[in-house]
């Protein structure tokens, strides 16, 4: 056990959040997403698992990941199928997270289900949650680390 870090952080995720840069994609899916069929086209190549459900997740990846300043959608959500601008409350709770790991209100993006896939493909990797309610698929892009951040223990 490691002191500050999330304990849901596993070591294989730990791994995959160092090894990302600027740019690279992470998709954190609930149960039914094709994880691992998904996971072997992108850069890591093999589904991670997270033990908890997506806003508790979410939490937990935040608490390291750095959104991109540089793009519009730095996170983005899978749209609802026929009702595409109705947000559920999964996703509600997940906007939640990301608020509160920005310390701001930052913009939660959309997109089509089928499209959400495809980008899938071509992230960095996939993390699964045990998120078992529909619709708790998003995608956050990684941003970066200022100079002068303050970093823990420094």
């Amino acid at each position: 056990m490691l002191k500050t870090l999330d304990p849901l952080l596993n070591a294989e995720l730990l791994h995959a959040l160092a090894s990302m840069g600027h740019g690279d994609d992470l998709i954190l899916c609930d149960t039914n997403f094709p994880a691992d069929s998904v996971a072997r086209q992108t850069v890591y190549g093999k589904a991670l698992r997270i033990d908890a459900d997506a806003a508790r997740s979410a939490r937990a990846i935040l608490s390291l990941f750095p959104l991109d300043t540089f793009v519009d959608n730095a996170a983005m959500r899978m749209e609802m199928v026929g009702t595409p601008n109705e947000i559920p409350p999964v996703q509600q709770e997940v906007q939640a997270e990301i608020n509160r790991a920005e310390g701001k209100s930052w913009p939660l993006g959309s997109i089509e289900r089928f499209a959400f896939y495809e980008q899938a493909k071509k992230s960095y990797c996939v993390v699964q949650s045990r998120e078992r309610r529909f619709y708790g698929c998003f995608l956050f892009k990684m941003g970066v680390v200022t100079p002068d951040a303050k970093l823990p223990g420094a």
